[in-house]
């Protein structure tokens, strides 16, 4: 029989337990401690009525939220609305402007027109009287002069043959202007001379004259000339 001396080692009784089974307790402990911590946590929101406030809030929030979108997305289409009323308006008023601004011009241009033709009318309605003398005589008609704002005056004549098919006439316009410069009888005639012209049915010729300062000027007088002989002559006064 063996014997156990005071140097043999010691010996400890210890129950053995499967480590299943270990793991098993262990997750049930686990399980428990933290459902109680749980219902804990649970029991102290409701306790002080944190949970309810803040899914209260939350969901006013969330409908504080959608009515600004709501608002925001009103408030766009009518910005986006007025815009485009503004936008229309300012393209209307661009087009009436522009349409304003053609219709002063064309009215400037009728004004213009019809005042030349008036001109016109008056200039030809003295052709309408046949031509004293022989026929294919020339004759002036028309003979017209008018002071300028400027002190000049603005001279017309106009020269006509009075048979069909006549043959052209070539000679020279002289212009005589009479009047007063200083209390005493004055006579004076453009620069220049007498003016070349070619007359076939009718000739009209106009210019600008600028008398001498300090002169009157009360009349006008134009000469047709073939050379030396005068073919027409007509004097005007000058109002």
């Amino acid at each position: 029989m063996r014997r156990l001396t005071v140097s043999a080692p010691r010996m400890a009784v210890r129950s053995a337990l499967p480590w299943p089974f270990r793991w098993a307790v262990f997750a049930l402990v686990a399980g428990f401690c933290a459902a109680i911590s749980l219902w804990a946590f649970e029991l102290g929101k409701d306790i002080a009525g944190v949970d309810h406030g803040s899914k209260a809030q939350l969901q006013q929030l969330q409908f504080e939220n959608e009515t600004l979108k709501a608002r925001i997305e009103i408030l766009t289409s009518e910005r986006d609305q007025a815009q485009s009323v503004a936008n229309t308006a300012d393209t209307v008023l661009t087009t009436a402007k522009v349409a304003s601004d053609k219709l002063t011009e064309t009215t400037r241009q009728l004004m213009l027109e019809n005042q030349r033709l008036k001109d016109d009318l008056g200039f030809f309605e003295k052709l309408i009287p046949t031509v004293d003398g022989n026929a294919g005589a020339l004759a002036i008609r028309g003979l017209q002069a008018e002071r300028l704002a400027s002190g000049d005056l603005k001279w017309q004549v106009l020269v006509i043959q009075g048979v069909k098919n006549p043959v052209e006439f070539e000679g020279r316009l002289e212009l005589v202007f009479a009047g007063l410069a200083d209390g005493k009888a004055w006579t004076g005639s453009p620069v220049g001379g007498a003016l070349n012209v070619k007359i076939k049915q009718y000739g009209r010729v106009e210019g600008v004259y600028s008398p001498p300062a300090q002169t009157l000027v009360k009349s006008v007088t134009v000469k047709v000339l073939n050379g030396q002989t005068v073919r027409a002559q007509q004097t005007t006064p000058i109002p």
